[in-house]
C-alpha cells in the first residue's frame, strides 16, 4: 500500500505501521526530517511544503494522513496565551479546512486529517479522541489510551515517545508534544481498510 504522511514531524503516528508499506513523508523542517529519517530509514522523506505536495501528488497514494500545523487552532494557546495577553492573537490557518474539503471531494482512497481540539466550534464536524480531532472518510472507533499529561508532563515522560536529544532539535518539548500517540496511529490505519465502512461526512 502506498501511504502519504503529510507534516510528518518525527513520525509519532507512523511508529507502529511497520515496513510493509511504501511510505512517503513530507516535512518542511530539515532538522525534523533528519530525525524522522533516523527512525524510519525505509521511508521516502521529502523536505518541502506538505500542503502543496498534497494537491500535486494525491492521486499517487492509497492512504493519506495529514497533520497540518495546529498552533493557530489550539485551545491551550488561545486560553493560556492570548487570554492572558502573553501571546498575540492570530488568524486560524485555514489550510486545515482546505485539505479536508479537498480530500473529501477529490481523493479516491482513504484519508484522515488530524489536529488539536480547537478553541472554536469546528467548521466541519470531526471525531474527538483524547486531545485530538480527526476528520476522515471512514469510521474511527474510540480507543482508550492512558493520559499523556500533555500540559504538566515532564521531559522524561515525553522522551518515552522518542529520545531526540542527540539531534539538537530546537524546542524538543514541543516537537514531542506534537506527536500523535503511536497506538492511536496504528488503530486509525487499521480501521481505514476495514470493510463496510460508514462515511462520516
Amino acid at each position: 500500500m502506498k501511504i502519504l504522511n503529510l507534516y510528518c514531524g518525527i513520525g509519532g503516528n507512523r511508529k507502529l505501521w511497520g515496513n510493509e508499506h511504501e511510505i512517503t513523508a513530507i516535512e518542511i523542517d530539515p532538522r525534523i526530517a533528519e530525525v524522522y529519517k533516523h527512525f524510519f530509514p525505509e521511508d521516502k522523506i521529502i523536505i518541502g511544503d506538505a500542503h502543496k505536495y498534497l494537491v500535486e501528488h494525491y492521486k499517487e497514494f492509497d492512504f493519506i494522513w495529514s497533520s497540518p500545523p495546529c498552533p493557530s487552532h489550539s485551545k491551550i494557546r488561545n486560553e493560556a496565551g492570548v487570554g492572558s495577553g502573553q501571546v498575540k492573537a492570530i488568524y486560524p490557518e485555514m489550510s486545515l479546512y482546505q485539505e479536508i474539503i479537498f480530500l473529501k471531494h477529490f481523493f479516491k482512497g482513504k484519508w484522515v486529517v488530524e489536529n488539536v481540539i480547537p478553541y472554536y466550534k469546528p467548521l466541519i464536524k470531526g471525531k474527538i479522541i483524547q486531545r485530538h480531532i480527526f476528520w476522515s472518510n471512514f469510521n474511527i472507533p474510540n480507543i482508550t489510551l492512558p493520559s499523556d499529561n500533555i500540559n504538566k508532563g515532564k521531559m522524561e515522560d515525553f522522551r518515552k515517545v522518542a529520545d531526540i536529544r542527540k539531534f539538537n532539535v530546537e524546542n524538543e518539548r514541543q516537537v514531542l508534544r506534537n506527536c500523535v500517540n503511536s497506538e492511536q496511529g496504528l488503530h486509525i490505519l487499521n480501521f481505514a481498510f476495514k470493510s463496510k465502512q460508514e462515511v462520516l461526512f
